[in-house]
């Protein structure tokens, strides 16, 4: 029995399943109230706003709840939109579980409706939420991850020298790159990614083809991580609800196809079948000649020494993400990384060149999450000498 944090809950149930009704008169701990479309449910919000959660089915008279959970979102009723919102559905739908998680919506479940696991759930989201205002209004004019004073005067000083000593380079490159591309395009490469719980524009020296982007999708099959997920036993039961008795789940349960999973158990095993988080590319066939020069010597990186001028990163540091790879570790066992100032070069980058270049995505997970507890100014210095030496061996990663 999972423990509850009140004896009573206040539900405004959107829908008219008799299924869904029935369970809800039936459990003891349940006050509902019951609107049956969009605009009905809208006028008791208006005059109620007190509920412990909403409850809306996906199929509605005159739209559906994830329409109406977007207007709720980006309309007036801003009390509404911070109680926590759990989709329904009779039958389980990929689709719709896409739709609601690009919404944003908290939670999707199948019917029949487990209470315990519900009302379990709405308490985790009100928390969450009301923690997550009280966070953001505490980081309006504070910044919660300062960087050490020693460290950001290092920064400066050592990317001032760095961007002095070797501006020949740069303009040497600058040219190759320029030339190698018939005197047309960019020669360096912008992206938006995510470092110390902020995005920010990242700069490198362009290494690839100009339409190297639209390529990205066809050379996905050769990603390493995601190489080395192959064998993991589809079938095997979830590790989790293994550890409780008979007849309990981790999670909410799911109907897919003919068999029955809990919802974590279903979302690990596509999050390992789909793609890794990481993506890497062993003998990228978008790199220009001249970017397998840059790359190896690590050339392409010194444009992030303006990043690190700008405050944006650390000469050491949590490599800074895509956002698309940021926004998959967003669990407390992986976002831990992210408390730690973004840097150019880090503990991972050390231990895979050290590895030559082989290493699981959960070993680089690892590392960084271990980097983020520990980093401290000296242990940044010994992190550079590493840096040095692995710049220079031949394994291209």
């Amino acid at each position: 029995m999972l423990q509850l944090k009140k004896e009573n809950y206040q539900i405004l149930y959107i829908g008219g399943s008799n299924e869904v009704i029935k369970g809800f008169e039936e459990d003891q701990r349940i006050d509902f109230v019951v609107a049956e479309s969009n605009i009905e449910a809208l006028n008791i919000l208006q005059k109620k706003t007190d509920f412990d959660g909403i409850v809306c089915e996906m199929h509605l008279a005159g739209g559906n709840g994830i329409e109406l959970f977007e207007f709720l979102k980006h309309s007036k009723f801003t009390s509404s939109f911070q109680l926590p919102y759990i989709l329904i559905t009779h039958e389980f739908s990929e689709a719709i579980y896409k739709q609601a998680f690009q919404a944003q919506i908290d939670d999707y479940y199948v019917t029949p409706l487990q209470h315990d696991h519900l009302l379990y759930r709405l308490d985790f989201i009100k928390d969450y939420k009301e923690k997550h205002e009280q966070h953001r209004q505490l980081t309006k004019n504070k910044n919660l991850y300062p960087i050490d004073w020693k460290k950001r005067t290092f920064d400066i000083i050592a990317a001032s020298l760095g961007l002095l000593i070797t501006s020949p380079l740069l303009l040497i490159s600058i040219f190759a790159i320029w030339a190698e591309s018939g005197f047309k395009g960019k020669v360096y490469y912008t992206s938006k990614r995510f470092g110390q719980f902020k995005i920010f524009d990242f700069y490198k020296l362009r290494t690839m083809y100009l339409d190297a982007d639209k390529h990205l999708q066809e050379l996905k099959k050769n990603n390493q991580y995601a190489k080395m997920l192959i064998g993991i036993d589809e079938e095997m039961e979830c590790p989790r609800c293994a550890q409780l008795p008979d007849g309990q789940y981790c999670s909410q349960l799911l109907s897919y196809g003919d068999k029955v999973i809990c919802e974590y158990w279903y979302l690990e095993k596509k999050k390992r079948r789909d793609e890794a988080t990481f993506i890497k590319i062993k003998n990228d066939p978008r790199i220009t000649k001249v970017g397998k020069i840059l790359r190896k010597t690590s050339i392409d990186e010194l444009p992030q020494l303006i990043n690190v001028l700008k405050g944006d990163m650390s000469i050491v540091g949590n490599r800074p993400l895509p956002l698309y790879e940021a926004n998959l570790l967003t669990t407390d066992e992986y976002s831990k990384r992210f408390s730690a100032p973004a840097g150019i070069t880090g503990l991972w980058q050390v231990k895979l060149r050290g590895k030559k270049g082989m290493m699981s995505e959960e070993e680089r997970k690892k590392l960084d999450n271990n980097y983020a507890e520990h980093h401290s100014f000296w242990g940044d210095i010994l992190l550079i000498l590493k840096t040095i030496p692995a710049m220079f061996q031949k394994e291209d990663v």
